[in-house]
């Protein structure tokens, strides 16, 4: 499929539950990988892993240059650390310092994720202005960019899996569940009701925010949802989010590395 001389980029976006990685031949995303994030393995089991992905979809020796963000700091180094090791590649990696096409417009850059960096940084390629980054992982993030490319700013809550884990986690007959709409608001036994209050609740959540976020920008803004649960939210969501983009991180990933590869 690719050329054998092919300069593929790496781009890795650790997280708090999963890591994403991402393969480009130019602009074209052409594979997705995902492993847990682990602070408790090492550089060599991170390179393994790595590498044996890699080489089974035949990347390897494609793989030119390589681009990490992660919102674990220590990960950020194994996984620096096993690319270097593993692949002979010295990474670059993201942080408020780095060079990107929005200007940060905060009472501390130092706090920004290196992920909301990465959404901000995609979203001002890719779609109309004013946006709102709606970022459905372990955390429920906002990240909102106006008119003019300055990241103002964002909202933060807690995800669908974390309030799933909390109900169970701190009362005594609530059970574990899987994350999925349920098919009325009103339920009719346990499963149902907590479906109901976690994953309707996070929808009015959304839409509250989204409607508070716009009054405060004085215009109406483009909303994208990225993230592993973004998919289970949209349907319900549809007349707030105009775009469902899975692989938004990844794509600004990208674009960071060819402005801050010299």
């Amino acid at each position: 499929m690719q050329l054998k001389d092919a300069k593929m980029l790496l781009v890795v976006d650790i997280g708090n539950t999963n890591t994403s990685l991402g393969i480009f031949d130019k602009d074209n995303l052409i594979y997705t990988f995902n492993l847990s994030s682990d602070v408790k393995k090492t550089i060599d089991e991170y390179g393994i892993s790595l590498f044996s992905l890699l080489n089974y979809n035949n990347l390897t020796s494609k793989i030119k240059d390589a681009m990490v963000s992660s919102v674990v700091p220590q990960l950020c180094e194994t996984y620096k650390s096993a690319i270097e090791k593993y692949l002979s590649i010295k990474p670059i990696s993201l942080s408020y310092k780095s060079k990107m096409p929005i200007k940060l417009a905060l009472d501390n850059n130092k706090e920004i994720g290196a992920d909301r960096i990465a959404n901000a940084s995609a979203v001002v390629k890719k779609y109309p202005l004013p946006a709102i980054v709606i970022d459905f992982g372990t955390a429920t993030t906002f990240d909102i960019v106006d008119k003019n490319a300055n990241f103002i700013g964002g909202i933060i809550a807690p995800g669908l899996k974390i309030q799933a884990k909390a109900l169970s986690q701190f009362t005594s007959k609530l059970p574990k569940l899987k994350i999925e709409p349920p098919k009325k608001v009103i339920g009719k036994d346990t499963i149902s009701a907590m479906l109901s209050g976690i994953v309707l609740g996070h929808k009015s959540l959304i839409e509250g925010m989204v409607k508070n976020c716009e009054e405060e920008l004085g215009q109406k803004a483009t909303i994208i949802a990225t993230g592993g649960f973004s998919s289970v939210l949209f349907d319900n969501l549809d007349n707030t989010l105009d775009y469902i983009d899975k692989d938004l991180t990844l794509q600004g990933l990208k674009e960071l590395y060819y402005l801050n590869k010299e």
